[in-house]
């Protein structure tokens, strides 16, 4: 049986908009009204997340919008910090992508209290209390899981049994955890197996490592399921290393579309892509700027995105933005 990696990058992820004093980098100049926008990264984890951080700052400075950023290099709490930071000095809205889902009631509370609102971008948090923040722009997570689960579904249709590892992303964000529920939503059939599941945290290195450890304990998997583009590009050297041919011997699904994971699909290294894109600046613009000004925006706004085969990844490469 050919064994099949998916690799579900979905990448998506929450952009924030927050800062550290001595630490963000102002994009533009300031806009006629000086709108003043804080906005806290994740990190640069991935090519998914470069992408995601050059599209923001690019379209504040092309709006006119003074953008103080900050990379959270991972870790939840210097998005705190650089979030109380842009509270004392007063912005005029704060966006970030949380690294975790949990753990952001207080901070948030803080940012209400002090007139401030907050847009989540690219990853959710799991606060009860919705008016903490005003709107979460970004992909669901869910349905991107559900779409590599469909495409799992098709190829292994036929199949009696399917060994499975999967290649999650950062334990407790959003994209792992959606990711993960979407994919076991659609892949209910008993004779899928799921023997181990470990994350590569949204890394190439990371899910290279990791499908290292999965080949030599599990010899014979048919299916790695990854949460981006970035472990399924780890996981092909892994594979490679091994002897084994990738997107033939193991097949590979990811969920993201980056031009690297679009390269390998489009070269038969990886089978199948659910896109996340990182193309979120705009968009973002368009809520702080509305929010600033008092205005109403709508609590959950989607991206347009879409999958690819291989061939349609080879059709479309040559304008690939990201």
């Amino acid at each position: 049986m050919k064994r099949f990696i998916a690799a579900a990058a979905v990448g998506a992820a929450l952009i924030a908009l927050s800062g550290c004093a001595g630490t963000g980098n102002d994009a533009g100049n300031g806009d006629s009204d000086g709108i003043i926008v804080g906005f806290s990264q994740v990190g640069a984890e991935s090519g998914w997340r470069t992408a995601n951080t050059i599209d923001i700052q690019s379209a504040f400075k092309d709006a006119g919008i003074e953008l103080k950023f900050s990379d959270a290099q991972g870790k939840q709490e210097n998005q705190i910090k650089a979030i109380r930071s842009y509270i004392q000095q007063g912005v005029d809205v704060i966006a970030f992508s949380p690294v975790v889902e949990s753990g952001w009631d207080a901070v948030l509370q803080e940012a209400k209290d002090a007139g401030i609102p907050v847009v989540l971008t690219d990853r959710a948090v799991d606060s009860k209390d919705e008016s903490l923040y005003e709107s979460f722009l970004g992909s669901d997570f869910i349905v991107e899981g559900e779409r590599a689960g469909d495409c799992v579904n098709t190829e292994f249709a036929d199949a009696d049994h399917v060994t499975i590892v999967e290649l999650q992303g950062t334990t407790g964000a959003a994209p792992a955890n959606d990711r993960a529920e979407g994919f076991r939503n659609k892949v209910t059939d008993p004779k899928f197996e799921i023997v181990a599941s470990q994350t590569g945290d949204f890394t190439r290195a990371g899910g290279k490592q990791v499908m290292e450890a999965f080949l030599q304990s599990n010899p014979n998997i048919d299916l790695v399921y990854a949460h981006n583009d970035d472990m399924g590009l780890g996981a092909i050297e892994a594979i490679e290393a091994a002897g084994l041919v990738p997107g033939v011997d193991i097949k590979i699904v990811t969920v993201d579309a980056v031009k690297d994971g679009m390269t390998a699909l489009a070269a038969g290294k990886i089978n199948f892509i659910v896109e996340c894109s990182p193309l979120l600046g705009k968009q973002l613009v368009e809520v702080a700027t509305a929010v600033a000004a008092g205005e109403k925006v709508e609590k959950r706004i989607l991206t347009d995105e879409t999958t690819f085969t291989p061939e349609q990844a080879a059709e479309a490469l040559p304008n690939r933005q990201y």
